[in-house]
This record gives C-alpha cells, structure tokens and sequence, in this order.
C-alpha cells in the first residue's frame, strides 16, 4: 500500500484516474481504503495539484458511485456463493450478515445514506446485501447517490481544510494522540469498574 501512495504522489497530476481506479476495485472488496482514497484525494488537492481540485472530487465521487454499482451486482448475481470464497468469506459472515439485514430493515431507504458515514466494510457488505435482497436497483442507486454526495462532500472539504494546514495539524498530533488515549483508557478503565461492580451488586440483592 505504501508503494502505492508513493507512486499517487510521483503520478499526482494523473492521480485522479489511479484514484477513481482504485475505488472501483474496492467494490469488488478488494481491501482497499476508500476513506484513505477521499484522505488522499484532499490532500493532494489542497497541497499538490490545487488545479486539480475538482477533477480529485470527482473522480471519488463518481468512484464511489461505481463501486457501489460493482457490489450491488455481486450480490444480486452471486447471492450466498460469495461465502464460498476466501475474499468475501470473512467479512460475510453469518451474524455480521444478520446485523445488516436487521439495520437495512429498521432504517429503510435511509440506511444507505447512513451507511455512507459507516468505515470498516459496513458500506460493501449492505451493498451487496441489497443486491442479494433484490432491492430494487433505481431505489438503491438513488439513495446512494444521496449518501455519496453528502459524504463525499463533507469528507473532502474536512481533510482539505486539514491538507491546508497540515503543518499546524503535524504540530498538535502528539496532543491529539495523548488526549485520545486518555480518552481510551478512562473508558476502558470505567467498563472494567462497571463489570466488576455489577456482579457484586446483584450478590447483594
């Protein structure tokens, strides 16, 4: 993956198209970052290529569209034959596959936008779900669209204004870091505690 990014940044002014390229291969759950891709993308825009600002936009957008496309059809044409291979096999898993059904079915329509925001393969396994389901295609294209373009959107602008200032944000990781694992481990420290009294509690009763 490093090589990778080295050759994006050495290729920046054709980045657009390895960009676009990359995320299409991510519909095929290839494990490949899309969220990295849309970090990528910004960066370049704000630092390297500002004349290529919309060209980086969208490339991922449409990038995203499309791979989205990709896993829908994987789905409604291969169904529960996906199990069988060793590349879907452990994200597709029995309950993981349960748990998606259950949140497409509690949020209807609007768990493909909800989905968008989700990282980690939340986004394929619905998608491909969707098409295992036989959710009608023009209902999940639509929907989607409306979940790419806002997150897209929101996604770029934030790690853009964060290319913009990658020095300041270089120079407060170090407090970012520390105040996260504090964070961490106050909650970690808090579940332990919570545990641990509960039972006693209940010996009480």
């Amino acid at each position: 993956m490093e090589k990778w990014l080295v050759f994006i940044q050495n290729h920046a002014a054709h980045a657009h198209w390895f960009l676009f390229g990359a995320t299409l291969l991510a519909g095929l759950n290839i494990p490949i970052s899309i969220d990295l891709l849309m970090i990528i993308a910004a960066t370049l825009a704000a630092k390297v290529v500002p004349e290529h600002t919309a060209l980086l936009f969208f490339a991922m957008f449409f990038g995203c569209i499309f791979s989205a496309w990709i896993a829908y059809f994987l789905g409604k044409k291969l169904g529960t034959k996906l199990l069988q291979w060793p590349l879907f096999s452990k994200i597709f898993s029995k309950k993981r596959l349960a748990k998606v059904k259950a949140f497409n079915k509690k949020r209807g329509s609007f768990a493909f936008i909800i989905a968008r925001f989700i990282p980690f393969g939340v986004r394929n396994v619905l998608f491909m779900v969707s098409g295992m389901s036989r959710t009608p295609f023009k209902k999940f294209a639509l929907w989607d669209a409306i979940g790419c373009g806002l997150w897209c959107s929101l996604s770029f602008f934030l790690y853009y204004t964060l290319g913009k200032n990658i020095e300041l944000l270089y120079t407060r990781v170090k407090m970012v870091n520390l105040l996260l694992f504090a964070a961490f481990s106050v909650t970690v420290i808090g579940i332990i505690w919570y545990k641990k009294k509960k039972p006693a509690k209940e010996g009480n009763v």
